[in-house]
């Protein structure tokens, strides 16, 4: 069957992949209430007992890749010593943002801190206070900050380690290597990879999902068109079939040149509520945010709502947090492609520290600008957002209280839907590289494939499970995190063993030997019993040896032959010189100098 399709990819992988999806796509359908009971089950169990997981989980990501920057590996190239970077440092950037957490900021950007800013998370402020704002700027950095781009750059550093490094196929299993050897090629390797297509497939529909709500929700406030499954399935497959334009054309033809619009029409918009808003209220608000953010840091890393109990956590941060790594390893492929020739101090440095800036910059604006427009007019956010529940609208309601509202709402769906078109162009070149093993041009029709899989299981979580969209979300994709997380620690180990490996184990530290010193009043002792004076004694006690007149056979007495002697217990003082061997020592005595 694969030569009659004329495929070029691992049959295993890209057989075995589909029939999970296949079989997914058809039980959903068939048997709905009962996969939703499932996913229901799993996720309701997952959250309650497994939510501190997923928290230490990205926190000990961050550590890591910190640790690792900053480490003597930081100079490490990945790929050969004198290779310079593919990409210039713009587009890097561009196709970095395009292909994260594009559709995430503009689903979110209004949406997350209005909620923070109605229910306060740790529900220790007074709802719409000004402390509720701190507190809901400081949440929402720390979901779409550093610890969201922590989930991206680990898998993202091993696979172009192992990439571009060991000269290793891309696949997930690959990363594996120091721990399976050879046997990434095998069975158990095919297997991995396996789970990873399915894993990525699910993570990019999700996001697919949540674009599709939102566009769904800015054409009902613009035309009046309705907010249902058969729209959102129909949003879903308009919008696939533009994205397979771009998967055919490849990389540099289509990603490239839509991130790099993107990005430029994203800036622009930013641009536009920052000038038409209260510049100077969303300036200030931004930088003191930053600095709360800061601050909440280290609490949030390792909060749990343990206190409270009260679910919060689950609905956001958990979800959040397996939504993201579900499909790491697709923007992880997809970096480490685009960031060849880079150290990984610079890796570390520029995935975690520009796109968590623009993120920032970007929650900062928004945030704050919505903080400003439920003030002035309160329920004006809070009401159709919080209350109503219509999150996919939230940035919609938002552009309603600035000028040319039609205009820019329609810059804004144009924005959601060429994120949706670069999420899905990515996904399938990488899901295709995964079955194939190499990066090398493949026939067009694998990448059409995957893109198609992926517009079909978001058509499938939206259109044919019996929870509401956001809510099927959900369920599924924490419960396809988990074994994400758990790969999360055995990256880390294989990175930093194949770093000792390749770089070498850094040597043992030696010091300078030092002799056993006395304290002066044993010295002064040893030195009294063998006959000698207080001058010798400290003279003992600063050096370790001391010539000193043993009796002479024949004499019987001190004097003698005035032969060099040495107490039975020598030693230096600390930062004393070694005593030179022989001027002090008694030969017959036996004693180890």
């Amino acid at each position: 069957m694969h030569d009659r399709l004329g495929l070029r990819t691992s049959p295993p992988i890209f057989f075995g992949a589909a029939a999970v999806i296949v079989v997914f796509v058809v039980t959903t359908v068939a048997f709905t209430s009962i996969v939703d009971r499932v996913f229901e089950a799993a996720s309701s169990w997952l959250m309650t007992n497994l939510g501190w997981f997923y928290v230490l989980g990205v926190t000990t990501f961050l550590v890591f890749l910190v640790g690792l920057a900053v480490s003597r590996f930081g100079r490490v190239r990945l790929g050969p010593e004198e290779e310079e970077p593919e990409h210039s440092n713009a587009a890097w950037f561009a196709m970095l943002f395009a292909a994260g957490i594009g559709t995430i900021l503009m689903f979110w950007g209004v949406a997350e801190p209005i909620s923070h800013f109605a229910q306060p998370p740790m529900q220790d402020v007074e709802p719409g206070s000004a402390a509720a704002i701190r507190e809901a700027m400081g949440f929402t950095f720390y979901h779409f900050g550093l610890h969201t781009w922590t989930i991206f750059s680990l898998p993202a550093l091993a696979f172009a380690y192992f990439m571009y490094k060991r000269n290793l196929p891309p696949r997930v299993s690959s990363v594996f290597h120091p721990i399976l050897g050879d046997r990434i090629h095998g069975p158990l390797g095919a297997t991995i990879d396996t789970v990873a297509v399915v894993g990525t497939m699910f993570g990019v529909a999700v996001s697919v999902g949540l674009g599709t709500l939102q566009i769904n929700g800015g054409l009902a406030r613009l035309g009046g068109i309705p907010e249902n499954r058969t729209v959102q399935v129909l949003l879903i497959a308009v919008v696939t079939a533009v994205a397979l334009v771009s998967v055919a054309v490849g990389l540099d033809r289509g990603i490239k040149r839509l991130s790099n619009f993107n990005i430029i029409v994203a800036v622009a918009l930013l641009c536009f509520v920052l000038v038409t808003g209260p510049t100077l209220f969303l300036l200030k608000g931004t930088i003191e945010s930053v600095g709360h953010y800061l601050q909440m840091l280290p609490d949030l890393a390792f909060w749990n709502d343990t206190i409270n109990d009260s679910g919060w956590q689950n609905r956001f941060t958990v979800f959040y947090w397996a939504w993201t790594i579900s499909w790491s390893p697709f923007v992880g492929i997809f970096i480490a492609r685009i960031s060849r020739g880079r150290s990984i101090r610079q890796f570390v440095i520029g995935v975690l520290a520009i796109p968590v800036s623009f993120s920032v910059l970007w929650f900062g604006i928004f945030g704050w600008a919505a903080f400003d427009i439920e003030r002035g007019a309160p329920g004006t956010l809070v009401g159709p957002v919080v209350e109503q529940e219509d999150v996919p609208g939230a940035l919609f309601v938002f552009l309603e209280n600035f000028p040319w509202t039609t205009a820019i709402s329609v810059v804004a769906i144009g924005v959601v839907i060429i994120f949706f078109t670069t999420s899905v162009d990515s996904s399938a070149l990488v899901m295709d590289m995964i079955s194939n093993g190499h990066e090398e041009r493949a026939p067009t029709r694998q990448r059409v494939f995957w893109g198609l899989c992926v517009g079909v299981v978001a058509a499938t979580l939206l259109g044919a499970t019996g929870e509401g969209g956001l809510t099927a979300l959900q369920q599924v994709i924490i419960v396809v995190g988990l074994p994400f997380f758990a790969l999360g620690y055995f990256m880390m180990y294989s990175v930093l063993r194949a770093l000792k490996e390749d770089a070498g184990e850094r040597p043992p530290v030696r010091t300078r030997r030092w002799k056993r010193a006395l304290p002066p009043e044993e010295a002064q002792r040893r030195v009294e019993e063998a006959g000698g004076t207080p001058e010798q004694a400290a003279l003992l006690t600063k050096t370790g040896t001391v010539p000193m007149s043993r009796p002479s056979p024949q004499s019987g007495g001190p004097g003698g032959d005035g032969g060099a002697v040495r107490p039975r217990a020598t030693g230096t003082g600390q930062g004393q010189e070694p005593a030179r061997r022989g001027t002090a020592q008694h030969e017959a005595d036996g004693e180890e100098e």
